[in-house]
Order: structure tokens, then C-alpha cells, then sequence
């Protein structure tokens, strides 16, 4: 069966990750186009570039004409690229932070907004009816002229350097240290830096289709190499991107991983404090609280949304919002594209840095100061299907939780989330991309959290050697 998650079509390459099923997907999304252009684009992955063209052989069988953007683009840049040329839809070949053995696909609409739950839901379902799929070579798709090559480099960057404050980062004088985690974020970057004058050197930048055996996602665990060199080179910044560049992972001047519920929370309060703008912020029910309390302080709202980077896409919009992100690193700013962005977010940062002539570890420890300390725990437990049978029995169908004291509320639109008195919070769902069941939780001490975390972890009876 093709399924569409939360972040697209993630599958193992050679296994679902097929020519058959890529062209697939292609018939049943022409089936549902009413406009005959769509914007292609992929990342550095094992058969991206091939399965981009596998793709528009399969669109064009349909009439359908691609821009594809040809070479390996950060995700950002596809979406950008959705909007400038105002296509119904958008693809990028990608598996985003997922391993090296899987592919994927991320589906765009018109304005370079995530796809909804409905368009997601809409394609599943014709994709799995499709019983004849039919594709065209690619000689024949450049015959009828049904691709056009495009390159929106230029004006994706220059839509960047024209939203931040380029004088301010010029006369901050930094020095930063860039790793592109061997995926696609490495030009971009380093254009709006050199353009803004910064000091910029790069790590991990070589084209590997294996990541360098790590996971291509931007977290404490995988980025010990970045925190080295900042602190042995003396850098005023480490920042890293995800395989597909759309999520970002920030290391402070000290070595130190701050966390992106950090990051989009200094963000949102540079925002209104320092740029003195005014809206809500949208976070899903896996980020951190602290954004309700800088919501508060400005009397603004802070919108929660299922996971999954639509549902911050479809608040965005709903809200007026002025920014909106999650936990794993991906956030979204007003005015630029309607999904997220680690290059843009990079810059923002940058900007925040010289504006306020501060390190990001100084304004941490002010955030923390004016708002509460917030520690936050994430777990991930692989299972058999057995064990998953369990745990849907338990959690969804019986809704048994722990014994925990003091609950405030407890909701199941996504998974479970335990909400209690003091403001801290516990939740327990399965992936959207991954195998995994997944518990979160967040409160003012590190004591606090492990209680909530190891409560839910012996209640559903995992085991240590089942978590990763």
C-alpha cells in the first residue's frame, strides 16, 4: 500500500520506494489536477534525481507540463519556486531527515504550502487504485516540450536578503561555522552569509548518499562534530540543516545544542519585542509551552495543532500568524514561504544575533529568566506489530493513562496529551514517518520530566532495549 504521512511518502528505496509506485503516485496526482503545470524539484538522495524524472515521465503521460528544478535543491527552494510560478502543485523527491535507505515524496500546493490532510488522504487513495500506470521516456516528455528547466536560486535568495536587516549582520562582524549534514543546504547558506558579510567556513559538505552514516537530522546526538569546532575555532555560531535543508539545528558559541523549542521561542519574541510585530504563534501539541507564555505576556494566542508540518501550514494561514514551528526544528516565519524553512530560520537568527548584539547563549538564558525554565524530553520506541496492537488497545481504544496526579486535561485529536496543573505536559503517538511510537514531555525540571516520561514508559511496558 502507498501512504501518505504526515511529512509525505517516506519508503524504504527498492522495497516500496519503487519506479512502479513513483509513477503511481504521478497518475493519480495528475488525476486530480484541474491545471496542467506543477513544479518538480529533488535532494542529494540515492535516486532522487532519477525518480524526479520517473515523475514527470508519468505526469506527462497525462498532458502534464513540469518545471524541474535540475540539481539537487533544498526543499525550500521547491516550495518557493510552487509559489513564483503559481502551479497548483509542487513535488520534491525527498525523504527529508528520514535514513539513508528511504526515498520519499513531499507534495506542495498552490503557494508552497505543505499538501492538507485532504489532499494527502485524496492521494493515497487514487494512488492504490491506479491498476495500469503509464509513463512516457524522457525524450519523448522534452519532445512535446512537457519539462522546462528552471533555476530559482537566485530569487529564492534574494526574497531572503531582502526580509532581514543586512546592514546589522554586516557590521556584526561574525564568524560561523556551517554543516550542511551532506545534504543540499550548503549554497544557500553560504551565499547569504558571504552577502552579509559574515565570516563562514564549511564542514560535511561533500555529495554522500549515506549521510556519513549518521542520521541526516540536526539534533544534540548527531552533531558532536560542529559543537567541537565552534568552541576549538572560536565561532560565534554552528548551524546545521537537515538532508533536505528545511529543518534547522542551532550550536551556541560554548558548544552547546539549543534546542529548536528554544530557537522558535527566542524567535517569537524577537519578533514582537525587537520587530515589534503582532500576531499569534502556531505550535503542534509536541512543542514547547513556552510559547503560550510569550503569547500571553503580548496578549497574543498560541494556536496548538496535530503533528505534522500542514497543520502548522493551514494555522499560518487560518490565524494571521506571525510564526509557527515544532519541536524537531522546522518553523515558519509571515511573509516568506508557507512552510518551513532551516535557511531562512538561519538568517532570521543571524539577524537576531546583531540586532540585539547578543549570543544566542545570552539570550537563552533571558528567555529562561523572563519566562520559566522549560526542560523537554523526546523518546522513541520501535515495535512488533504485536506490541503495537498493545498499545493501540491501551492508549486509543480502552484510553487508559497512568496514575499521575493533578491532571488538568487530557486529549486524543492526535495521540494522547496529558496536560497538568503546573503546566507540564506528557505525550505518547505513533510516527507519521517512522516506525516508532514517540513520548514527549516538558516541565520546569529535569527530575519532573523523567518522572513524566518513565511513568508512561512503565505503564505501556516498554522496554529500554526498544528504544532508539
Amino acid at each position: 500500500m502507498i501512504e501518505f504521512g504526515t511529512g509525505g511518502w517516506r519508503e524504504i528505496i527498492g522495497d516500496k520506494f519503487t519506479k512502479e509506485n513513483v509513477i503511481k503516485i504521478a497518475n493519480a496526482l495528475a488525476s486530480m489536477m484541474n491545471e496542467k503545470e506543477i513544479v518538480i524539484g529533488y535532494d542529494r538522495r540515492f535516486m532522487s534525481k532519477e525518480a524526479s524524472y520517473w515523475f514527470i515521465e508519468a505526469l506527462a503521460s497525462k498532458g502534464i507540463k513540469s518545471y524541474l528544478i535540475d540539481k539537487a535543491s533544498p526543499t525550500p527552494v521547491i516550495m518557493f519556486a510552487t509559489k513564483k510560478y503559481n502551479t497548483e502543485f509542487g513535488a520534491a523527491i525527498t525523504a527529508s531527515h528520514n535514513p539513508a535507505i528511504y526515498n520519499g515524496i513531499k507534495l506542495f500546493t498552490r503557494g508552497g504550502k505543505d499538501a492538507t490532510i485532504e489532499v494527502t488522504n485524496e492521494i493515497t487513495k487514487l494512488s492504490n487504485s491506479v491498476t495500469n500506470p503509464t509513463f512516457i521516456s524522457f525524450d519523448k516528455v522534452e519532445n512535446a516540450k512537457l519539462v522546462e528547466r528552471i533555476d530559482p536560486f537566485n530569487d529564492y535568495i534574494d526574497s531572503i536578503l531582502s526580509t532581514i536587516d543586512i546592514n546589522a549582520i554586516r557590521n556584526a562582524n561574525l564568524k560561523v561555522l556551517v554543516d550542511p549534514m551532506y545534504g543540499v543546504s550548503k549554497t544557500s547558506l553560504t551565499t547569504i552569509l558571504a552577502t552579509t558579510r559574515c565570516e563562514v567556513d564549511i564542514i560535511n559538505e561533500r555529495h554522500d548518499t549515506l549521510f556519513g552514516g549518521r542520521l541526516p537530522t540536526p539534533t544534540s546526538k548527531s552533531l558532536h562534530k560542529l559543537m567541537d569546532l565552534v568552541v576549538s575555532e572560536k565561532y560565534n555560531l554552528g548551524i546545521a540543516t537537515d538532508g533536505d535543508a528545511d529543518r534547522l539545528g542551532i550550536v551556541d558559541e560554548l558548544g552547546n545544542f539549543i534546542h529548536p523549542n528554544t530557537l522558535i521561542s527566542l524567535l517569537y519574541y524577537y519578533l514582537l519585542e525587537y520587530k515589534k510585530w503582532s500576531g499569534p504563534v502556531v505550535r503542534n501539541l509536541s512543542t514547547t509551552h513556552m510559547l503560550d507564555r510569550i503569547a500571553k505576556k503580548y496578549n497574543q494566542k498560541c494556536i496548538e495543532t496535530p503533528v505534522g508540518f500542514k497543520y502548522i501550514s493551514s494555522g499560518m494561514e487560518e490565524y494571521d500568524a506571525v510564526i509557527g514551528g515544532e519541536s524537531s526544528g522546522g518553523l515558519t516565519v509571515k511573509g516568506h514561504i508557507q512552510g518551513k524553512d532551516g535557511i531562512f530560520a538561519a538568517s532570521l537568527l543571524i539577524e537576531m544575533m546583531s540586532i540585539t548584539k547578543k549570543s544566542i547563549h545570552q539570550l537563552a538564558l533571558d528567555l529562561e529568566k523572563e519566562f520559566g525554565k522549560f526542560v523537554f524530553s523526546e523518546n522513541s520506541y520501535k515495535f512488533t506489530l504485536e506490541k503495537k496492537a498493545d498499545l493501540v488497545k491501551i492508549l486509543f481504544e480502552d484510553k487508559k493513562i497512568p496514575n499521575y496526579q493533578n491532571i488538568k486535561e487530557c486529549d486524543y485529536y492526535d495521540g494522547l496529551k496529558i496536560v497538568f496543573n503546573d503546566d507540564s505536559w506528557v505525550s505518547a503517538r505513533f510516527s507519521g514517518t517512522e516506525p516508532v511510537l514517540r513520548i514527549f514531555a516538558e516541565a520546569s525540571s529535569e527530575e519532573s520530566c523523567n518522572f513524566l516520561v518513565k511513568t508512561m514508559e512503565t505503564f505501556l511496558d516498554l522496554k529500554e532495549d526498544e528504544k532508539q
